[in-house]
């Protein structure tokens, strides 16, 4: 095992700097998310926060340090080798859900599968099968643009959860929401995360959201600024 990282280690990231031209979003931020946890990341806007969560995920590639996953650095990986392995080992569930609209809520669940191999069949099974569990036996055949925003969070959600990725990724997951399905959404979110023992690294602005997950790290100006556990609040 690489000496960065430690057993129960899902994701770690050692002197991650990323820079955007003249522009510092991350200064050297070193991070430890074990296992099974579910990590907020919180700060003020064009704090580095969702950088951050882009650069954990392998979507931006860092200017200098190192993402590991497990052992594995996957910041050494290709283009190529990154997107596979966030098709395959990770979940997204971004502000706006990001569904596509001309599928239905199944076929939106079934796209990741099918693209690791699964048959269409298969995969439309499972992706009924996860639809149900998240309290959408009634929506399995309609599209995005004929469901609610929490409905629409659930299937992404949903699609999200289906591979059963090592780690979660949520963007701003009730950002677009009310008060009440942001509650909603970010219990099914917690919940079925530690249902497949999931690793959840949610990034938001408000603490409400944050109070869901088992600790919370703020950032400001590209660095840490607290790093603690989380105010149980949002799960009472």
């Amino acid at each position: 095992m690489d000496q960065h990282v430690t057993s129960g280690t899902a994701l770690a990231g050692r002197a991650l700097i990323k820079d955007f031209g003249a522009v510092r979003a991350l200064a050297g931020i070193d991070i430890t998310i074990p296992a099974g946890q579910a990590l907020a990341i919180m700060g003020p806007s064009a704090s580095g926060k969702s950088t951050l969560l882009h650069c954990l995920s392998g979507i931006l590639p860092t200017t200098s340090g190192d993402v590991y996953l497990g052992s594995q650095n996957i910041s050494a990986l290709s283009d190529a080798q990154r997107s596979r392995l966030r098709l395959k080992n990770f979940g997204f569930v971004f502000q706006d859900g990001q569904l596509i609209p001309e599928l239905s809520a199944r076929e939106n669940v079934a796209v990741p599968l099918m693209l690791l191999g699964l048959s269409r069949r298969s995969a439309l099974a499972v992706a009924d099968d996860w639809l149900g569990r998240l309290g959408l036996n009634g929506a399995v055949t309609r599209y995005p643009g004929e469901v609610s925003g929490g409905q629409a969070q659930r299937i992404a959600i949903a699609r999200a959860l289906a591979t059963h990725p090592e780690v979660v990724f949520a963007d701003e997951p009730t950002g677009a929401l009310d008060q009440a399905t942001g509650h909603e959404v970010m219990q099914v979110l917690t919940t079925t995360a530690r249902m497949t023992h999931a690793t959840l690294v949610v990034v938001t602005h408000d603490v409400q959201v944050a109070h869901w997950c088992d600790r919370l790290v703020e950032i400001r100006d590209g660095r840490i600024h607290a790093d603690s556990a989380a105010q149980q609040g949002g799960a009472q």
